[in-house]
């Protein structure tokens, strides 16, 4: 029987504060329960921010946390490639289009909507995509591409829906509502959701997807921030012939003010931490982990 493999996929954009470590040890701990594989994961597709010198304070975070993980390490600029290749095949299913828009135009076009009635947000409280570009002549397109205008790779969500038809997951950790077990994917809520870029071939949404596929992994162990983006993960994965893993939200480390905590938040910065007197197993109490 395969070992069940659990992934712990940082962005090496900034230093990891304690939510990243609770989401590293879970899934650490879940994975030498089950008797299962523990990988590590650069998710580095914005390579303006990700830096080499971030992915080794991580690397070296985790080490003195106590955790071990198989090598090599998976860089997803490594992969580009590879989610241009998975674009390609949505694009053969007429599953995407470009959208030309800018954020400044986007935000404008919202703010005339929002006079009116106030327009959609997704679970994450963004505004939908409210432009028409799916409906855009072909010629035009290939005309505005060839001008070398700048655009985003959006997911048709209705025409995916219809292809992939009713999703599910399983969730055996619990939604920010307690959202447990068979729970019901919604992917219209996020409406044409950006799958790739002009100057990147990849969004979060389909390398994390490809990557979970390709390295295996049959359990996703991630903070609660993420559990209504399992819905645009499963309609991936339905879209691109892809298996699906068991999902496990977990509890978020929240600051003072009830907040998530970002990588700038110095308090809760586990090299912070460290510098005060730290050891591994504070950690683990600070984040209500048994030692």
């Amino acid at each position: 029987m395969t070992p069940p493999v659990f992934r712990f996929a940082p962005s090496p954009n900034g230093p990891l504060h304690l939510g990243h470590a609770l989401s590293a040890l879970m899934n650490f701990d879940m994975a030498r329960a089950h008797g299962g594989r523990f990988i590590l994961r650069m998710e580095d597709i914005d390579t303006t921010r990700c830096r080499p010198e971030f992915e080794a304070a991580i690397s070296e975070d985790l080490a003195w946390l106590g955790l071990e993980w198989d090598q090599p390490v998976r860089r997803q600029s490594d992969h580009f490639d590879e989610y241009k290749a998975a674009l390609a095949k949505l694009d053969a299913r007429h599953l995407t289009f470009p959208a030309f828009e800018s954020r400044a135009e986007l935000a404008r076009m919202v703010g005339d909507r929002d006079v009116r009635e106030r327009w959609p947000r997704d679970p994450d409280g963004v505004p939908v995509y409210p432009g028409a570009a799916r409906q855009m002549r072909e010629e035009e397109r290939r005309a505005r591409i060839a001008q070398g205008e700048p655009y985003a790779i959006r997911l048709d969500i209705g025409k995916a829906m219809e292809w992939s038809g009713p999703l599910r997951w399983t969730e055996t950790g619990a939604g920010p509502s307690g959202e447990t077990g068979d729970v019901i994917a919604d992917p219209a809520a996020w409406g044409d959701v950006i799958v790739g870029r002009k100057e990147t071939p990849t969004s979060y949404h389909l390398s994390v997807v490809l990557d979970d596929a390709i390295q295996g992994v049959t359990h996703v162990v991630r903070g609660q921030d993420l559990f209504w983006s399992t819905s645009v993960h499963r309609l991936l994965q339905a879209l691109l012939d892809l298996p699906a893993p068991v999902y496990h939200h977990h509890a978020l480390v929240l600051d003072a003010d009830g907040r998530k905590l970002s990588k700038s938040t110095q308090a809760t910065g586990l090299r912070e931490l460290r510098a005060k007197g730290a050891t591994p197993a504070d950690i683990r109490r600070l984040v209500r982990l048994p030692a």
